[in-house]
C-alpha cells in the first residue's frame, strides 16, 4: 500500500467516524454516507490513479457532499485540521485490538458485525458491496424490522420528552437487536449421544462428511413414511453421514400404516442428455396387493389445489386385479390453483367474524369472495399467480370497517384495497388489519333480522351489488380450467325446455364412479319433477375427470346450470384421516365460506337420492328463521328399533326431547347461517369433539344434531325423506324423496337395493348411462326389455349389467 492510498483510506475512515458520531440524528446522514462510499469506491480505491495532489480534491468533494445533505462542512473542516496519519493508525489499531479481545477472535481474522451478530469470513473470502447490501436487507427483514415496530409503539413514561430524539430511538433499537443477536439460544435438538443403538440403528455415509444427521423413527408411523423419503433425497444430494435409530411402539392393537407412500422430487435425471425429452418426476408402486380396494391421493404443499385431469380408472376404488393385461394404472394430476390464506384482526378486539372480503384486479375488483371466520380470523380464497387487490365487500362490512394502512393512518374518504402479489408456488399468508369507522365503534357486524331493520336494506343491497354473471366468469378465470365454465343455456328466468321462475340451488358431493353414477340419476330426478331453473353445486375436490367432462354436456342437454366449488381444509382445524369422513365434513363444516356470498339459500341432496316431488316447494318453504332444516329420522319401521341409538344413553340425555335428524337432505338459509355465525359455532363443536375417536361416528349427521341447542334446526315434514331402513312401507307412497341409506341389518349393496326399492331408478339409470356413453364415445348394452316410462315398476337387469355392478361394488 503506497502512502497516498493509505492517506485516503484513513481520511475516509475519519470522515465516517465524524458523520456517525456527531450527525447520526440528521435526516440525510445515510444519504451522505452512501454517496461518500460511492465516491471513494469509484475514484480513490485504485492505487494507480492516486497522487498526493488528489487529496485536496477529495476533501473538497466531501465538503460539497456534506453541504448538499444538510451537514455542516465547516465542522468537517475544523475536525480535519489537526488530522494525523500516525494518530489515526494508532487509534484504529487500538480499536481493532479491543474488538478482537471483546469478541474472542484471533487477531487478523476477517469479520463483519451487524447489530451485534458476528459473521466470520475465510482469509481468501472477498466481501463485495452487494454482499453487504444483501446482509443489511436480510438482517432488517428478519430481526430489526420487528424490533423497530415494538420500540416505536412503546410508551416512554419515565423518559424526558426532550430525550426522545431519533438518535435515542436508534440507539435503543441497536441495543435490543444486539442483545437478541448475542443471547445464547436454548438448544432445540435432542442429544442422541445418550441413545444406545447397537441393535436398532442404521449407519450410512462416512465419518468424513461435513453434515451429520441423526433420526429417531417409529418405522410403522405415517410420519416415518414421509421422513424416510426425505432422508433418501438428502442422502443422494447432500451426502451426509446418517444414523437412523428405529424406535417402534412396544405393543400395537392394529397396524398403524394404512397406505403406501412415495416421495416425488424433480432431479437432474429428469432431463435427457441427448434430446429435448423431459421424463418428469413420477411415483412408481410395485408389488401391490391385487385384491385390495385402494385409493390414490396426492400429498401436496398446503397452498396447492391439485386435481386429476386424466384417469381412466376410478381412483377412489382401485382393484388392480380388474386392470386386465395392462397390469398398470396411470393418472395425471394438474396444479389447478393456489390458495391465498390470511388472518384478519381488529386491534383490542376479537377477530371480526363474518367480515366479507372480495378479491379481484384493478379493473374488475370482485372476482372471488369469502368471509372471516372467528377461528383466528382465518380466511382463504382461490387464486392464480399475478397481482390482486383485496378489499372489504360492499354492504355492512365496508359500512362499518376500514382497512388499516401502513403507519396506522386511516382514510375515511375512499375505499382502501390491499395489493397482493402471487409470484411463486408457495402461496401467501396475508395479515389484514381493520378498524371501525368513527361513530360505528359500538355497532355489531352480524345483525339478525329479529332485532335490526337494517338487514332488509343490507339484503337488497347485497342482491344488487353482487354481479352473478361476473361471478360465473370469475370462477373459470381463477381456476384456470375449462371444466369450471357453467352452461350458458339457462338463466334465472327462462331456461332450456321452458323453465322459468326463481332458480333452485342444489348442493351435492360424490366420490368414485359409483356415486357419480348415482349423482347423475339424482340430477335427472330433480329436473323431471320441476319446471323452474335449477343450478347444481358440486364439491370439486373428489370428482373424476370423466364426470367433469360429461357434466357440461349434460347441463347443455337438460338445461341446467352448475358450478364446481372447493375449499382447502384449514391447517388449524383438526383433520380427518379417512376419506369418507373428510367428505362428510365437507357437507357441514364450510357452508358459510364454500359458496359465493351472493348465494342466499341451498338444498343439500345426497348423491344416492331419488327426488319424486318439485324441489321448488322445499326451496320456498318457510323454515321459521332457522339456519338449517332437516328431516327427522322415521320411527315407524319397528324392526329397526334396536338400531335407534338416539333413543338411549348419551343422545337421549343430550337431545332432551328434540328429534335426531337425518343428513341426506337439508336446507341451508345461507343468509341466516352467516348472520348467526353458525359456521363458526359448528367448527368450535367439531374441534372439541373430533379429537375423541369415539365421538362423531356419523360426522355429517352427529355434528348438527349435537349443536342444535346453539345452531337451531327446523324439522321438515316427514314425507320429504323416506328410506327403507328406517321408514315403514305404509308411508312410501307419500315420499317426496327416497334415499338409499345403508341398512345396518341386511347391509344390502346400493345398486341391488336401488333396483328393488325405487321402480323408476332403472329407467333413470339407463338414461344417464346412455348419455354418458355417448359423450365419452363408449358403447352400452341395450336392456333386453323396453325401458318403461317413469313411475312404472320393472326390474331390468341383464347379465352384463350384473357383472358391471359387481365390479363397481
Amino acid at each position: 500500500m503506497n502512502s497516498s492510498v493509505d492517506l485516503h483510506s484513513l481520511l475516509f475512515a475519519k470522515i465516517i467516524e465524524i458523520a456517525t458520531s456527531s450527525y447520526s440524528h440528521k435526516q440525510k446522514v445515510l444519504n451522505f454516507l452512501n454517496h461518500l462510499c460511492s465516491l471513494y469506491e469509484n475514484e480513490y480505491m485504485v492505487p494507480s490513479s492516486l497522487t498526493l495532489e488528489s487529496t485536496p480534491v477529495f476533501m473538497e468533494k466531501v465538503y460539497e457532499l456534506a453541504d448538499a445533505n444538510g451537514l455542516p462542512s465547516k465542522s468537517f473542516k475544523a475536525a480535519l485540521l489537526d488530522f494525523s496519519v500516525s494518530r489515526m493508525k494508532d487509534h484504529l489499531s487500538k480499536v481493532a485490538q479491543f474488538i478482537y479481545w471483546q469478541l474472542g477472535l484471533e487477531y487478523g481474522v476477517n469479520a463483519v458485525i451487524t447489530n451485534g451478530r458476528v459473521m466470520l469470513f475465510g482469509d481468501e473470502s472477498t466481501i463485495l458491496s452487494h454482499d453487504l447490501y444483501l446482509l443489511e436487507s436480510v438482517e432488517f427483514k428478519l430481526r430489526v424490522k420487528h424490533v423497530v415496530e415494538i420500540v416505536e409503539e412503546a410508551k416512554w413514561q419515565d423518559i424526558d420528552p426532550d430525550m426522545l430524539t431519533s438518535k435515542f430511538i436508534s440507539d435503543v433499537i441497536m441495543f435490543v437487536s444486539s442483545s437478541m443477536a448475542m443471547r445464547e439460544r436454548s438448544s432445540e435438538s435432542a442429544r442422541f449421544e445418550v441413545l444406545s443403538a447397537r441393535q436398532s440403528a442404521v449407519l450410512l455415509g462416512t465419518e468424513d462428511s461435513i453434515i451429520h444427521i441423526d433420526a429417531v423413527l417409529d418405522p410403522l408411523s405415517p410420519i416415518s413414511q414421509k421422513l424416510s423419503s426425505v432422508l433418501r433425497v438428502l442422502g443422494k444430494y447432500v451426502q451426509p453421514s446418517m444414523r437412523i435409530v428405529l424406535n417402534p411402539m412396544n405393543s400395537l392393537v392394529d397396524i398403524p400404516l394404512k397406505n403406501y407412500y412415495r416421495y416425488v422430487v424433480p432431479t437432474m435425471d429428469d432431463f435427457s442428455s441427448i434430446d429435448d425429452t423431459v421424463n418428469g418426476p413420477k411415483a412408481f408402486f410395485a408389488n401391490m396387493p391385487l385384491s385390495k380396494t385402494l385409493t390414490m391421493n396426492l400429498d401436496v404443499p398446503e397452498p396447492w389445489l391439485v386435481e386429476p385431469v386424466i384417469a381412466i380408472h376410478d381412483l377412489d376404488n382401485i382393484l388392480l386385479e380388474n386392470l386386465g393385461d395392462s397390469r398398470t394404472l396411470q393418472a395425471v394430476f394438474e396444479l389447478e390453483a393456489l390458495v391465498l390464506t390470511g388472518h384478519c384482526s381488529e386491534k383490542d378486539h376479537d377477530p371480526p367474524r363474518g367480515l366479507q372480503l372480495i378479491l379481484g384486479t384493478k379493473t374488475t375488483p370482485h372476482l372471488v369472495d369469502t368471509l372471516v371466520m372467528a377461528n383466528l380470523g382465518y380466511w382463504q380464497m382461490k387464486v392464480s399467480p399475478g397481482v390482486w387487490y383485496l378489499q372489504l365487500a360492499p354492504g355492512r362490512s365496508s359500512e362499518l370497517y376500514l382497512l388499516e394502512e401502513d403507519g396506522d393512518e386511516i382514510k375515511d374518504q375512499r375505499p382502501l384495497s390491499k395489493r397482493i402479489t402471487i409470484n411463486d408456488l408457495r402461496g401467501k399468508v396475508v395479515h389484514l388489519g381493520v378498524v371501525k369507522k368513527k361513530g360505528k365503534e359500538h355497532e355489531n357486524l352480524l345483525v339478525t333480522s329479529d332485532n335490526d331493520s337494517h338487514l332488509e336494506e343490507t339484503k337488497k343491497g347485497t342482491r344488487t351489488s353482487w354481479n352473478s354473471n361476473l361471478l360465473k366468469w370469475a370462477s373459470g378465470f381463477i381456476g384456470g380450467s375449462d371444466h369450471l365454465k357453467k352452461s350458458q343455456g339457462t338463466s334465472a328466468e327462462h331456461g332450456k325446455g321452458g323453465r322459468h321462475g326463481k332458480t333452485i340451488n342444489i348442493f351435492s358431493i360424490a366420490s368414485g364412479h359409483l356415486y357419480e353414477r348415482f349423482l347423475k340419476i339424482m340430477i335427472l330426478s330433480v329436473l323431471k319433477n320441476c319446471d323452474r331453473p335449477v343450478k347444481f353445486w358440486f364439491i370439486k375436490n373428489y370428482l373424476s375427470p370423466q364426470f367433469k367432462d360429461v357434466i357440461p354436456k349434460m347441463a347443455e342437454e337438460y338445461g341446467f346450470e352448475y358450478e364446481l366449488v372447493t375449499y382447502k381444509w384449514p391447517t388449524w382445524l383438526h383433520k380427518q384421516k379417512e376419506k369418507q369422513r373428510i367428505i362428510w365434513a365437507y357437507k357441514i363444516l364450510f357452508l358459510d365460506v364454500i359458496f359465493p356470498l351472493s348465494l342466499e339459500k341451498v338444498i343439500f341432496v345426497d348423491a344416492d337420492q331419488i327426488v319424486r316431488a318439485d324441489m321448488g316447494e322445499l326451496y320456498d318453504m318457510d323454515i321459521k328463521g332457522r339456519p338449517l332444516a332437516y328431516t327427522p329420522f322415521c320411527d315407524n319401521n319397528k324392526e329397526m328399533d334396536g338400531y335407534r341409538f338416539w333413543r338411549q344413553g348419551f343422545w337421549k340425555e343430550h337431545l332432551r326431547g328434540r328429534p335426531y335428524h337425518i343428513s341426506a337432505l337439508y336446507v341451508v338459509d345461507l343468509v341466516k347461517f352467516r348472520e348467526t355465525a353458525a359456521g363458526d359455532n359448528l367448527r368450535v363443536f367439531y374441534e372439541t369433539l373430533s379429537k375423541d375417536p369415539n365421538s362423531l361416528a356419523n360426522l355429517d349427521q352427529d355434528l348438527p344434531n349435537y349443536a342444535q341447542h346453539q345452531v337451531p334446526i327446523f324439522s321438515l315434514p316427514q314425507e320429504w325423506l323416506w328410506c327403507e331402513s328406517w321408514c315403514g312401507n305404509s308411508t312410501k307412497t307419500k315420499a317426496k324423496t327416497i334415499d338409499l341409506c345403508n341398512n345396518p341389518m341386511t347391509k344390502e349393496p346400493k345398486l341391488q337395493g336401488a333396483r328393488r326399492i325405487v321402480p323408476e331408478w332403472v329407467d333413470l339409470d339407463f338414461e344417464a348411462r346412455r348419455f354418458t356413453a355417448k359423450i365419452l364415445g363408449e358403447e352400452i348394452d341395450e336392456p333386453q326389455e323396453p325401458v318403461t316410462s317413469l313411475g312404472e315398476s320393472q326390474n331390468l337387469i341383464t347379465d352384463n349389467s350384473s357383472k358391471e355392478d359387481k365390479s363397481e361394488l
